[in-house]
C-alpha cells in the first residue's frame, strides 16, 4: 500500500467544511488482503498499541463500530484501517479528531480517497506516515512490502516520539484557551507562525497575540517585569509588599548580599522565566555560592532577596480584574512507608492527567539532576523509602512545566490580596500579567499575615488556572476575549465569494467596484492578482486559499471580495471558514477530465462549497440547473434568485413566497434590473446605463452586473450606492484586463476576451452579432490544451457561423499538445460545420496570429482575440500601426515610430526598439 498523491484542505472542501488530507491510496496487491482475511493476527495487535480504537463509532455511529467493520467476516478494507490509525494517532498525541471517510475510486481498482480531519498539517502528515508503517509492520510475511520496518522496529518508540513532535508543532495550553475562548465567541483566528502568534479577527478588526501577550501590551511594561530588580522597585515605592533584595555579579557579592540580607535567601537570574536558575531557602555561604553558578547559567545579572516563607501562589490579572488565583505545590511524592522514591514517581507518572511537556494538564515528573540535589539535601537518593504520609519535593519551584500542581483559590481569596494583585500590576502597566506572591494564608490580609510578592510576569501561563490539578477550572482566556473585542465590536469583515464558470472575475471587480465607491478600502482576489484598495498587491492568478489569507491577514481591508475558482477548491479548499454571501454565476464545461472531475454534476458540487458556507445570503443563477439545485445545500438567511428570464416560474413561485430575486424585465426603453424582496418591487437600473454592458449588448455583463448587484445588496449597500457603483464601472483594460476589452483607435474595431471555454465562446460570438459591423467579423481562436478533444471542438463549432475570416492558433503553453495540435483540432471541425477552407488560417503561434488579424482587418471590420496572454495582446493591439505595416517581414507586431514608455504596461521592460533590414525602427517583444 503507498500513497500516490496528497491534498491538504485548509479550510471548507469538498469533502468537509473543516481541515482535512485527502491521500489517493493505491493498495495494490492488498486490494485482496482485507482485515477478514488477515484475521486476528492483524487485528488483535493492533487493537493492543492502540486500544483508543475500540472506541471508534465508524459507519455504526456507536462505540465498538470500527471493531465490528474489523472482525465481520469480510473485514474492511486497509485504506479504511489507515484512516481509523491516523486519527486515533493524532487523538493520543492531544490533537481530537474524528472525522474521516475513505472511499474506493470508480473504475480504478485498488485506489481509494482516503480522507481525515487534522489540526496541524504536518502532525496530519505524520500521523498517516506512522499509520502506514503500524499496518505494513502487522501485515504477514507474504504480502509484507519490501518498505515495510524491519524486525527491530517498536511502536512504542515510534508513537513517543510522534507525540513529542506533534506537541513542540502544538499550540501551548494558554494559547489553545485563547484559541477556544475566540471560537466560542464566533472570532476568526489565523496562526501566523510555528509557534504561538495568532491573529484574532479579519482585516482592520484584527488584533495579535503572542501565547498570552497581546499586541496592545506595553513593551515598556514587559521590560520592566522582565528586570526584577527595577520591579522591586517600583512596587515597594508604592507601598506593596516585596522582599529586600540586591543585584549582584559575582559569588563574593552574592555571599555579602546574603548576608546583609539575613539568611534564608533566595537567588535567581534578573531576567528569567518558568524558575530557571532559582534556588530558594538557601542557608549557608556554600549553598548560595552553588546556586550563583546554577543562576549565572541562565543570566550574568543575579537578584538575591531574602526568603519569604509561605505556600506560592499566583494571581492573574486581566484588564485591571483578578480572574484568577491558584495555589502552587512543587513536583512531589507522598510516601507510604513501602515503596522507594523511584517507584512513587512512577505511581505519580502513571496518572492519566500527566504528560510529556504540555500534552496533558500536568508535566511528568522527572528523576533529574535539580530532583537528586534535593533528595541529597535530605540524605536521600531514589531508591530511598519515606514515611508514610512523608512528602518529598523534587523542585523547589511550584512550576507547572516541572512537574508541579495547581489547586484553586480564586474564591477563597482576601480582597486585600486581590487588591494588592490589581494594583501591583497597574504599576508595571501591564494589560495581562501574573503575581507570583507567597503567604501562609490566602484567605488572610498580607496586612495581618505578612508575605510578599516575589515576581510579577508578563505573558503568565494560564494552564493551571484552566486545568488546576483540584479547584474550579477557571475561564481566564475569556477576559482576555472581551478585552480585546469588547461586546458590540466588529472581529470580522463582510466576506463575499464569487464562484462560476465564466463571469467570475468581471463580476468580482464589479463588486470591489461598488464597495470603493461606498467607502469601503477592499481586499480583492481574481485571476489577475491581489488588489488592496484598488491596488495590485500581488499579480498571478490568485483565486486560492492561500491569497485569500493574504487579504484577511491585511490590516487595511475592511471588506474582502473573493474571485473562488475550482482549482483553488480542488487542491487546497477555501481560505475562509465562512462568508457572508456567495454567488455562483452558472455551471459550464471546462476543466473537465482534469483533478477527478469528468462531469457537470462533479463540477457542481465543487463550486457549491462556497453556497454551503454562506452566512447571510446565497445568491444562484436560476437559468442554471446546475445552480438551481445548489439551493437545498445552504443554510444562508436568504435565498436570492438571479434570472433573465422574468417568466421564470419557480422563480415567480419565490417571489409570491416572499423571497428575494434580481429580474432583467423588458420596459420600454431597453432592459430593467428590477430587485424582488418581501413584498417590494424595486427598479434597480437599465442596462443601457451601464458602461460595461456596451449599451446593454453585452448580455453576459448584464448578468454580472445582476450578481455583483445582488451580492452589494446583501451586503446592506445602499441602491443608490450600488447604481452610482454599477454606473462608473466599465470595461476598459484598465478596470477588467482581458474581459471584453474594446480597442476603437483603429479604423477597424478589436475586441479583446480571455475567453477559453465554450461558454464563454458563445458570449462573445453573441455580442459580436450585436454589433453588427459593416465589413467583416475576423476571429483570432484557440482553447487552452489540458482541455478535453469535446471541449475545443464544441469552441470551434460554436464560433463557426459568426465569423468571416478563422485564424486558428495555440497557447505558448500546449499543456501536453502537439505544436499545432489545438489549432489542427480547430480547423478540422471548421471543416466539419462547413466553412471554406480559404476562410481558415493556421498560425499557431499567438503573437503571429494576432498579427495577422490585425493586418488582415479593413476598414468597418470587427476583429475579436481570444488572448491567453491578456498583456502581451494587449499591448499588439493599441500599439499596432495599421498604417506602416511591415508587409515583408517577420511576423511580429509592428509598432508605430517614436513610442512613449509606458509604466502602465512596462513597456520599457518587456519592448525593444530595432531596426528592420529597410533599416524602419519598429519595437518588438524583448529576447524575440
Amino acid at each position: 500500500m503507498k500513497i500516490v498523491s496528497t491534498n491538504v484542505y485548509v479550510g471548507p472542501n469538498i469533502y468537509a467544511h473543516f481541515p482535512v488530507i485527502r491521500h489517493v491510496l493505491d493498495l495494490g496487491d492488498l486490494e485482496d488482503w482485507p482485515t477478514g482475511r488477515l484475521g486476528k493476527d492483524f487485528v488483535e495487535p493492533l487493537l493492543d498499541y492502540l486500544p483508543g480504537l475500540q472506541e471508534h463509532g465508524c459507519s455504526y455511529n456507536e462505540p465498538g463500530g470500527f471493531v465490528r467493520r474489523l472482525k465481520e467476516d469480510e473485514g474492511t478494507w486497509l485504506g479504511h484501517v489507515m484512516e481509523h490509525v491516523a486519527i486515533e494517532l493524532q487523538n493520543i498525541a492531544g490533537y481530537p479528531v474524528t472525522f474521516g471517510r475513505t472511499r474506493s475510486i470508480d473504475g480504478k481498482s485498488g485506489l481509494y480517497n482516503m480522507v481525515f480531519q487534522y489540526h496541524d498539517d504536518a502532525v496530519g502528515r505524520e500521523a498517516s506516515q506512522l499509520s502506514l508503517a503500524l499496518i505494513h509492520s502487522l501485515l504477514p510475511a507474504e504480502v509484507k512490502p519490501d518498505d515495510a520496518p524491519g524486525d527491530d522496529w517498536e511502536f512504542g518508540e515510534e508513537r513517543d516520539r510522534f507525540i513529542r513532535y506533534a506537541q513542540r508543532r502544538a499550540f501551548g495550553p494558554s494559547t489553545a484557551s485563547l484559541v477556544r475562548a475566540a471560537e466560542e465567541r464566533g472570532i476568526p483566528w489565523i496562526r501566523l507562525n510555528r509557534q504561538s502568534l495568532v491573529q484574532f479577527g479579519h482585516g482592520k478588526y484584527q488584533h495579535r497575540i503572542q501565547a498570552t501577550t497581546t499586541g496592545n501590551t506595553s513593551n515598556i511594561a514587559v521590560e520592566l517585569a522582565s528586570d526584577k530588580e527595577e520591579t522591586n522597585s517600583i512596587l515597594r515605592d508604592l507601598g506593596l509588599p516585596v522582599p529586600k533584595q540586591r543585584l549582584v555579579r559575582s559569588s563574593s557579592d552574592a555571599k555579602r548580599a546574603a548576608a546583609r540580607i539575613g539568611f534564608p535567601v533566595v537567588l535567581k537570574p534578573l531576567s528569567g522565566n518558568h524558575g530557571r536558575g532559582v534556588s530558594i531557602n538557601l542557608k549557608t555561604n556554600d549553598e548560595v555560592e552553588a546556586a550563583f553558578d546554577k543562576a549565572r547559567e541562565h543570566g550574568r545579572n543575579i537578584i538575591v532577596e531574602s526568603y519569604l516563607e509561605g505556600h506560592d501562589h499566583r494571581l492573574l490579572v486581566v484588564n485591571g480584574e483578578l480572574v484568577a488565583a491558584a495555589k502552587r505545590v512543587p513536583g512531589h511524592v507522598v510516601g507510604d512507608g513501602r515503596q522507594t522514591i523511584e517507584q512513587l514517581v512512577e505511581i505519580v507518572n502513571a496518572d492519566p492527567r500527566r504528560g510529556v511537556g504540555h500534552e496533558k494538564v500536568l508535566t511528568r515528573l522527572e528523576l533529574d539532576h535539580q530532583a537528586e540535589r534535593l533528595l541529597a539535601k535530605l540524605g536521600y537518593d531514589r531508591n530511598t523509602v519515606p514515611e508514610d504520609g512523608e512528602t518529598v519535593y523534587l523542585r523547589s519551584t511550584a512550576n507547572l512545566s516541572t512537574g508541579g500542581t495547581a489547586i484553586d483559590v480564586t474564591d477563597t481569596i482576601h480582597p486585600d490580596n486581590r487588591d494588592m494583585a490589581i494594583r501591583s500590576i497597574k504599576a508595571i502597566g501591564l494589560d495581562i500579567g501574573g503575581v507570583d506572591f507567597l503567604t501562609k494564608d490566602i484567605t488572610e490580609s498580607y496586612r495581618e499575615t505578612g508575605g510578599g510578592i516575589c515576581e510579577v510576569n508578563a505573558g503568565p501561563g494560564f494552564r493551571m488556572h484552566v486545568a488546576p490539578s483540584e479547584g474550579t477550572p477557571r475561564d481566564v482566556a475569556g477576559p482576555v476575549l472581551d478585552m480585546l473585542f469588547p461586546p458590540d465590536s466588529p472581529s470580522r469583515v463582510p466576506i463575499a465569494a464569487v464562484t462560476g464558470t465564466n463571469g467570475k472575475t468581471t463580476t468580482a471587480r464589479m463588486l470591489a467596484h461598488i464597495l470603493k465607491m461606498r467607502g469601503f478600502t477592499v481586499g480583492l482576489t481574481s485571476t489577475d492578482g491581489v488588489y488592496i484598495d484598488g491596488q495590485l498587491s500581488v499579480p498571478g492568478d490568485m483565486t486560492g486559499p492561500v491569497s485569500a489569507r493574504m487579504i484577511l491577514r491585511d490590516p487595511s481591508i475592511d471588506a474582502a471580495v473573493m474571485e473562488t475558482a475550482r482549482g483553488g477548491m480542488l487542491r487546497g479548499g477555501l481560505g475562509f471558514q465562512e462568508c457572508n454571501v456567495a454567488a455562483c454565476l452558472n455551471v459550464a464545461a471546462d476543466h473537465l477530465g482534469l483533478q477527478g472531475i469528468d462531469t457537470l454534476e462533479q463540477l457542481a458540487e465543487v463550486k457549491r462549497v462556497p453556497v454551503e458556507i454562506a452566512r447571510d445570503a446565497a445568491i444562484l443563477n436560476a437559468d442554471d440547473v446546475h445552480c438551481l439545485q445548489m439551493a437545498d445545500y445552504t443554510d444562508a438567511a436568504i435565498l436570492c434568485y438571479v434570472t433573465m428570464n422574468p417568466g421564470h416560474p419557480l422563480v415567480k413561485q419565490h417571489i409570491r413566497a416572499g423571497g428575494q430575486a434580481f429580474v432583467l424585465e423588458e420596459g420600454m426603453n431597453g432592459h430593467m434590473i428590477t430587485i424582488y424582496d418581501k413584498e417590494s418591487q424595486i427598479p434597480l437600473l437599465w442596462t443601457h446605463l451601464i458602461p460595461a454592458t456596451i449599451e446593454g449588448r453585452a448580455m453576459h455583463n448584464v448578468q454580472n452586473a445582476m450578481f455583483a448587484a445582488a451580492l452589494a445588496y446583501n451586503m446592506d449597500i445602499g441602491l443608490e450606492d450600488i447604481r452610482h457603483g454599477l454606473r462608473t464601472f466599465d470595461a476598459t483594460f484598465f478596470q477588467t484586463p482581458g474581459r471584453m476589452n474594446i480597442y476603437d483607435e483603429h479604423p477597424f474595431k478589436v475586441i479583446l476576451d480571455y475567453a477559453h471555454n465554450p461558454a464563454a465562446v458563445r458570449a462573445m460570438c453573441h455580442l459580436v452579432d450585436r454589433f453588427e459591423p459593416e465589413g467583416r467579423r475576423i476571429v483570432v481562436l484557440s482553447a487552452p490544451g489540458d482541455r478535453r478533444d469535446e471541449d475545443i471542438r464544441g469552441i470551434a463549432e460554436i464560433a463557426a457561423g459568426h465569423f468571416d475570416h478563422f485564424i486558428c492558433r495555440c497557447d505558448d503553453n500546449r499543456r501536453g499538445r502537439g505544436d499545432e495540435e489545438v489549432a489542427v483540432m480547430l480547423k478540422n471541425k471548421l471543416l466539419e460545420e462547413g466553412v471554406a477552407a480559404d476562410r481558415i488560417e493556421v498560425i499557431p503561434d499567438e503573437q503571429e496570429a494576432t498579427t495577422r488579424a490585425l493586418e488582415t482587418a479593413r476598414p468597418g471590420d470587427l476583429v475579436l482575440v481570444l488572448t491567453d496572454a491578456v498583456k502581451r495582446t494587449w499591448k499588439q493591439i493599441i500599439y499596432f500601426n495599421s498604417g506602416a505595416r511591415v508587409e515583408d517581414g517577420p511576423k511580429r507586431s509592428s509598432v508605430s515610430i517614436g513610442l512613449p514608455e509606458s509604466e502602465d504596461f512596462n513597456f520599457h521592460d518587456d519592448l525593444e526598439l530595432i531596426s528592420d533590414e529597410r533599416g524602419v525602427r519598429i519595437a518588438r517583444e524583448a529576447g524575440d
